[in-house]
């Protein structure tokens, strides 16, 4: 039992590399490799062949992102992992708001370790010369040691008492007038991740014991249970992801001394709040510069979320703080 409660920890010494397993550290062939992004995921939703640019500007398929994984973790758990979010997306955003927030929390996040995997493997490599190369920069990499001790619960039976490593939302997109599709961004400096899934979009910090969405908790409690047009939907992912930039600790994660008859950990956590703030100062024109990328699509630009410096222009938000059920897209409107 206590080797089945042993945790793996590969940033001690930087043990990364193809015949690693990324979860439990077994040594094994360099061809025993599992996909990134689930088989059936791909399958579902027809991403398999498409393409996606590294940080060393690279670009991959994402049937070509694998990593490291030993048969027993991936048989024992993260198969059965993959059956129960599979059952979950299949019941669309109920399914996934109902499933456990732990179960989407491992999926996502070994998702997002598995491309990070990827980048310091890569880095590994004399000849790839990012140009922020992650094993590099220390603050990152604690940050992701803290992440990766708790997404070993995937591995490890871990019990989190009073907490969950990350705020996730899943937001429930009109996709009426848009086909079945798929959707994926991350970024591995701030922990985010999202996933649009058909009329799912699942957004998420994975390191930040749900201070952001604490943080945010008054204006999801409005959007929660509404249907968002997909540009309020852009609109709140930016929300998540500036929040996530200006966030300012790094939570820690102490495992309980085990005793001879547990069968599971159990992980306090830790966060310095009192030498530092815990979010740095919302500047809107940071936050309209992010908002104008997801905006593109719709031909909206900084200069115009901008056109009243100290109200940003809103889709989800009149200037009363009323919620806006038909947004009026500027140049579109009919």
């Amino acid at each position: 039992m206590q080797q089945q409660l042993s945790i793996f920890d590969p940033f001690d010494g930087m043990r990364f590399g193809n015949h690693i397993c990324f979860s439990c550290g077994t040594t094994i062939p360099e061809n025993q490799q599992i996909t990134i992004f689930p088989a059936w995921l791909m399958e579902k939703y027809g991403f398999a062949h498409e393409p996606l640019r590294l940080l060393d500007q690279s670009v991959v398929t994402y049937q070509d992102l694998t990593i490291p994984c030993c048969a027993n973790c991936q048989t024992q758990h993260l198969e059965p992992l993959e059956e129960k979010v599979k059952a979950a997306v299949e019941q669309g955003v109920s399914g996934l708001r109902a499933l456990d927030q732990k179960l989407l929390f491992q999926w996502l996040g070994k998702m997002f370790y598995g491309t990070l995997i990827t980048e310091l493997i890569k880095e590994q490599n004399p000849l790839v010369r990012p140009e922020y190369a992650v094993s590099e920069q220390p603050k990152m990499l604690l940050k992701f040691q803290s992440f990766f001790r708790v997404l070993q619960s995937i591995r490890v039976p871990m019990e989190f008492p009073d907490f969950l490593p990350a705020s996730i939302f899943v937001i429930d997109v009109d996709a009426s007038a848009e086909p079945s599709r798929f959707e994926f961004r991350d970024e591995l400096s701030t922990m985010m991740f999202s996933l649009r899934l058909d009329n799912a979009l699942i957004v998420c910090c994975l390191l930040d014991n749900a201070m952001i969405k604490d943080a945010m908790r008054r204006v999801w409690e409005v959007i929660e249970h509404k249907q968002l047009q997909p540009i309020q939907a852009a609109e709140f992912s930016a929300r998540v992801f500036y929040a996530a930039y200006l966030l300012n600790v790094i939570p820690d994660y102490l495992v309980r001394p085990v005793k001879p008859q547990d069968d599971h950990l159990v992980v306090d956590t830790l966060i310095d709040d009192v030498t530092n703030v815990i979010f740095n100062p919302w500047q809107h024109s940071a936050y309209a510069k992010l908002l104008a990328t997801v905006w593109a699509k719709w031909g909206i630009t900084q200069e115009d979320i901008l056109r009243d410096p100290q109200e940003p222009m809103s889709m989800l938000f009149s200037p009363e703080g009323e919620f806006i059920e038909f947004p009026k897209i500027p140049g579109q409107e009919k």
